[in-house]
């Protein structure tokens, strides 16, 4: 009987192991808008969902790091779900204080641009399987809004 339990548990390890998620990929990083006290920042995801049932997506955490350090981070609870066997995209939206640009003036001062390291973590809920978190990660540059832009 033990080795039948055995059996069972190791073909139900093979095919959970085997079983396609969905796979995800940031597609684009771009200033949204300016504020007095803050600026917008808005990440573009892509997510392809090869189930044939919507998918409920529980949360998105993200970190916004530049010059090593941690400039945002923060959680969207509940943003909705993913369609049936197709691609869907969210957007992130990155909220940025100015008293954190200050501190970033050598690297803005190079280029007028700010170079980022976007780290986001998306948390499925996956039949059988569960909470499922899918980890992304971008790096590159955002330029700054020039005063003739502001005005």
């Amino acid at each position: 009987m033990s080795q039948l339990l055995d059996k069972a548990k190791q073909f139900v390890a093979e095919k959970v192991a085997n079983v396609k998620t969905p796979e995800a990929t940031v597609t684009d990083v771009n200033l949204e808008s300016v504020h007095r006290d803050s600026i917008d920042y808005g990440a573009k995801v892509s997510v392809n969902n090869p189930y044939g049932t919507a998918i409920p997506i529980c949360e998105i955490s993200y970190v916004l790091k530049s010059d090593g350090r941690v400039i945002a981070s923060g959680t969207i609870p509940d943003p909705g779900s993913l369609k049936a066997n197709d691609t869907t995209m969210l957007d992130v939206p990155v909220k940025v204080p100015h008293s954190v640009l200050v501190s970033l003036v050598k690297d803005i001062g190079r280029d007028w641009d700010i170079d980022y390291a976007l780290e986001l973590g998306l948390t499925i809920d996956l039949p059988v399987i569960g909470n499922f978190t899918i980890p992304l990660s971008s790096k590159g540059e955002i330029k700054l809004p020039t005063l003739s832009d502001l005005l």
